[in-house]
């Protein structure tokens, strides 16, 4: 993968992100496609009703209502967050396309594409890093620093008629069908998600879903994305979450859970 695709790759959301890895790692050609802890990161919706079984949904918001309960700047310590997303960076549903139709929401999920018919949606999107000493020196021997990016691409949307429940369901359905991988065109970029992976589902709102995806490079090891979707009442927050070295080298990382935090606290 080039430097420029590096680059662009820390700066653009992670819709774009998927489609840089497309491009610049070569994709999936045509014989290819037959064939991404305990810790805000897949797994199966969890709920905080004593029963057992998931809290129902209120009612839908509008997207003027969507636009007060959306991260917003104010609510971070730390990185920016993006209250319009660039057209570049923006990728629409009519752009997503899967050899499976069943593992589009987890792409969907990625790309803050807003699952199934939400009555209103925003999206954002936040990116902060962090500085820390590096162990190993410069060429004249000068300490060095590593240089850690983080960013999230989010979708906050709203639904009627047990949309937002249903919503969880088709992730859960496509994390478990699409485990062993698909192909995907994103925005015209064609990529192979060569493994989904379940983990420990999210808390803090009615139902939970989490994720990692390992995204096929070309290297030793599939590039890292993962994916944390969280449901209070009527509805969604899905963070689509992609570190610059992960998305290389395929090392786990911690997603920036005050972040997710800061917008599931808004939602009530």
């Amino acid at each position: 993968m080039s430097s420029t695709a590096v680059r662009r790759t820390a700066l653009a959301a992670s819709a774009a992100a998927l489609a840089l890895l497309a491009t610049a790692c070569g994709g999936s050609s045509d014989d290819d496609a037959k064939a991404g802890d305990d810790k805000p990161g897949a797994g199966r919706s969890a709920s905080t009703g004593e029963s057992g079984r998931s809290a129902p949904a209120g009612k839908a918001l509008t997207a003027a209502e969507l636009e007060k309960v959306a991260l917003a700047q104010a609510d971070v310590k730390d990185g920016e967050v993006t209250t319009e997303i660039p057209a570049e960076d923006d990728v629409a549903k009519d752009q997503i396309s899967t050899s499976d139709e069943a593992c589009a929401p987890l792409v969907h999920a990625q790309g803050a594409v807003a699952q199934g018919e939400p009555a209103a949606d925003v999206k954002r999107s936040w990116t902060g890093q962090t500085e820390t000493p590096s162990e190993s020196k410069g060429p004249d021997g000068q300490d060095m620093t590593t240089l850690d990016v983080n960013q999230v691409m989010l979708n906050v949307a709203s639904y009627e008629d047990g949309g937002a429940e249903q919503a969880l369901k088709t992730l859960n359905a496509a994390a478990e069908k699409c485990a062993g991988g698909f192909d995907a065109t994103v925005g015209g970029d064609r990529m192979r998600v060569a493994e989904v992976t379940e983990s420990a589902a999210p808390r803090g709102g009615d139902e939970g879903f989490a994720a990692s995806v390992g995204v096929a490079t070309g290297q030793d090891a599939n590039g890292l994305m993962k994916l944390v979707v969280i449901r209070k009442g009527a509805t969604v927050a899905s963070f689509g979450v992609v570190n610059l070295s992960s998305v290389m080298t395929g090392e786990d990382f911690d997603v920036p859970s005050d972040v997710i935090d800061a917008q599931v606290a808004k939602l009530g």
